[in-house]
């Protein structure tokens, strides 16, 4: 214990430390460990890990720790692939429900073990920021604080052996009281501390109006590569004392968090309207339409894909190789705006008889970046970046490469150069950037009552540029 205590007290804050000591000295460390758990969130038992870090920016985005928990969309074991998290009824939505209705998410995926593993979830309230709020279970849930995984189901005709979990969430176990964000953790063998699985969702109630366009940008010096998002919020159904001080509000692109614009304050207040009408703080660059690609059968080469390979135990299939679209004039494309379908058109069951592949991606460039990463970026990735799907340079063939095993659908997808000094990945640099790209916004409102120690969700609006 003497040589943990200057890495457990480096990433404490001066208040927690406080209570750290306080807890220390009332028992011994190891027995400690839950309660330290509890109320600072940041020691698990031979270790300290950071909880004030908000899941928009990572502390790191190539830093990976085995039981350093995000609060954030993230993988935590190898063995775990393809999580779709969505509501019901609609692959492309994004994991928000509305309290007190019918409203269902749905969760599933793979464990490429292939054999039964329990698996068990539990739900964390956090704040406006992601960052966990200070509530304690029984004021946020209704129903057990954890609940087992029971629907799984293993593979059959694919190459690749996997088991197939899948729940539906609210339900008769557990249901969220308070609207605000959340994070769900799925955990095995019944102990919160092996984490597989955290993913972001939402629950709001409606209590405000929104009125949102998205234009070019005003400020002519981006006006030809960033989408300008204004907007007004209503609250005469909702009166609220002080905006400024217990408003917060954030703006998403796509659904991605890694990019969202946070903590934004009213320009102007009238009456009961909140006028967000910026020139620069409230600018996204328009980016362009995603590359896809399609292995919903691999039987057949189809969107952008070169070859596919049989192997003994899987399938390989290479993509065409990319190609720099920064100087290139915008094209309209379809695509699903970075997200990804699960679909088999060679047998009936998309979750049970898709296989997987290993899919090559190749990026032709000159020379390698000496100042930073090459990622892929997407849904299919999370929107992170880390080792797992960063690029690696072939200085022989003079190209980016990088395989990622992924089930057999449609992907969308974009490279990104995340610079040394940068904590923002950066898709202009091979993608370019137009104000005429269609994207989806959606704008959160938050607001946290005077006495209250947590964030009600009171509003979302979705829109499309269309511009």
């Amino acid at each position: 214990m003497k040589n943990e205590f200057p890495y457990i007290l480096s990433h404490l804050s001066q208040d927690r430390l406080k209570t750290f000591f306080l807890i220390l000295f009332s028992a011994s460390y190891f027995q400690c460990t839950s309660a330290i758990n509890r109320n600072i969130s940041s020691i698990t038992e031979n270790e300290a890990v950071e909880s004030e870090t908000t899941v928009i920016q990572p502390p790191d985005n190539d830093y990976y720790e085995k039981n350093y928990i995000r609060f954030g969309d993230f993988d935590y074991q190898n063995n775990i692939k393809t999580v779709l998290f969505n509501r019901i009824g609609w692959e492309f939505s994004t994991p928000i429900i509305e309290l007190n209705t019918d409203e269902k998410l749905e969760i599933r995926f793979d464990d490429l073990d292939g054999d039964f593993k329990n698996y068990s979830y539990t739900i964390i309230h956090c704040n406006a920021l992601w960052q966990p709020s200070d509530l304690a279970e029984y004021e946020y849930i209704q129903g057990f604080y954890e609940d087992q995984i029971r629907n799984y189901a293993f593979s059959r005709n694919t190459r690749t052996s996997y088991t197939h979990y899948h729940f539906v969430f609210p339900n008769e176990n557990m249901q969220p009281i308070l609207t605000g964000n959340y994070l769900l953790k799925v955990f095995v063998d019944n102990d919160p501390q092996k984490v597989v699985i955290t993913r972001r969702f939402m629950v709001f109630q409606q209590n405000i109006t929104i009125d949102a366009s998205v234009k070019q940008a005003t400020n002519l010096d981006i006006r030809t590569t960033h989408q300008e998002i204004d907007f007004t919020v209503n609250t005469s159904l909702y009166p609220i004392s002080n905006p400024y001080r217990d408003i917060k509000v954030v703006v998403t692109q796509n659904a991605r968090w890694d990019n969202a614009i946070i903590d934004l304050k009213p320009r102007l207040v009238q009456g009961n309207l909140l006028i967000y009408d910026y020139e620069d703080g409230n600018v996204f660059r328009g980016g362009n339409e995603f590359r896809n690609f399609d292995t919903k059968s691999l039987r057949y080469r189809s969107m952008n894909v070169e070859t596919i390979n049989s192997l003994p135990n899987g399938w390989d299939i290479v993509l065409k190789p990319d190609r720099n679209r920064r100087f290139l004039r915008y094209t309209t494309q379809s695509d699903i705006n970075g997200q990804f379908l699960i679909k088999n058109d060679d047998y009936p069951d998309d979750f049970l008889e898709g296989d997987y592949a290993w899919v090559h991606f190749t990026l032709p460039h000159e020379k390698p970046f000496t100042d930073g990463n090459v990622y892929i970026l997407g849904k299919l990735t999370n929107w992170n970046q880390n080792p797992s799907n960063k690029m690696e340079y072939n200085y022989r063939d003079a190209q980016y490469e990088k395989k990622l095993l992924l089930k057999q659908g449609f992907y969308d997808y974009q490279y990104a150069l995340l610079a040394d000094d940068s904590d923002e990945a950066n898709e202009a640099i091979f993608e370019g950037s137009h104000s005429v790209t269609e994207n989806t916004y959606t704008v959160y409102i938050y607001y946290r009552k005077p006495g209250e120690i947590f964030d009600s969700l009171i509003g979302i609006q979705h829109i499309n540029s269309n511009i």
